[in-house]
């Protein structure tokens, strides 16, 4: 994928093809991880684009996306691979030649299970690998991913080594709910993504939800600023803006006041609480 990250600048106008808007730092990050063969580690608040940076990448650069979605009890035959013990049941019942032949087949290509690390490992296309939410699997699961993150290659004990065919784009991203491991990080470029500014988020809105008026954006932008601001259960994310956009054109409305905001408070905030506050604020505000 080399050619297609000529500059950083490459990058950005990249990405906004497919409707992301990336800021310098984080174009600079996937230029550098691209050039360098080097993982990149996102971390932030839940909803800040994180996941959607590497979707993004993979559909700008036509690479598949490979993604290993993590969480609490994760193991190597979920995150790397297993044997189809069904299909090596059937083989041993067939019954056909000595032990040794048995056990040279049914640990072969055949009965390998691929799952996400090893897939992207193997794969001969160019691939993007997402490892969602890393911070919720267990501290000794991490291990899994040091030697494929170190030295692009996964250990079969029965087959050997297994060594990247072409070195996969890796995104890991943490929502920080606990501290990642040093040899894990020591293995990744950093990139931390916050909520946008409010003219970034405007610029987000126009280009994901282009029939929404200008000055709609606008107040979009400014009132869910404001509501970040307010002591929240889950404060509103960049999608829950973006579908409270699209809510507002198939409501049909051309002028954003407090009786459309609190009606529509459910779009953005998931927790009665949450509701009840933003709504509190709305009446003082106005």
């Amino acid at each position: 994928m080399a050619e297609r990250f000529p500059s950083i600048q490459a990058v950005r106008e990249g990405l906004a093809g497919v409707d992301y808007l990336a800021d310098e730092a984080t174009a600079g990050v996937v230029f550098l991880a691209d050039r360098l063969d080097k993982p990149v580690l996102i971390e932030g608040p839940a909803g800040t684009g994180k996941t959607e940076l590497a979707k993004s990448v993979a559909r700008w650069a036509g690479s598949r996306l490979i993604r290993l979605q993590c969480y609490e009890g994760l193991d190597e035959s979920k995150a790397l691979y297993e044997w189809n013990y069904r299909k090596q049941l059937l083989r041993i019942q067939a019954g056909e030649g000595s032990w040794s032949e048995l056990e040279g087949d049914i640990f072969s290509e055949e009965f390998l299970l691929s799952r996400p690390l090893l897939e992207a490992i193997r794969a001969d296309e160019p691939v993007v690998l997402l490892i969602d939410e890393v911070d919720r699997v267990e501290v000794e699961t991490e291990a899994l991913l040091l030697e494929v993150l170190s030295d692009w290659q996964v250990s079969v004990p029965e087959m050997g080594t297994v060594s990247a065919r072409r070195i996969p784009l890796v995104f890991l991203t943490s929502n920080a709910t606990r501290d990642l491991s040093e040899a894990l990080k020591r293995r990744c470029l950093y990139l931390h993504l916050d909520y946008p500014a409010v003219e970034r988020e405007r610029e987000i809105v126009l280009a994901r939800v282009p029939a929404l008026p200008s000055h709609l954006a606008g107040e979009v932008a400014r009132i869910v600023r404001s509501l970040r601001l307010l002591d929240l259960h889950k404060p509103p994310s960049v999608s829950e803006t973006l579908d409270w956009a699209r809510t507002l054109v198939v409501l049909g409305v051309s002028e954003l006041d407090a009786s459309v905001t609190e009606s529509t408070l459910h779009v953005l905030l998931k927790h009665r609480a949450d509701i009840a506050a933003a709504a509190r604020e709305l009446k003082n505000a106005g």
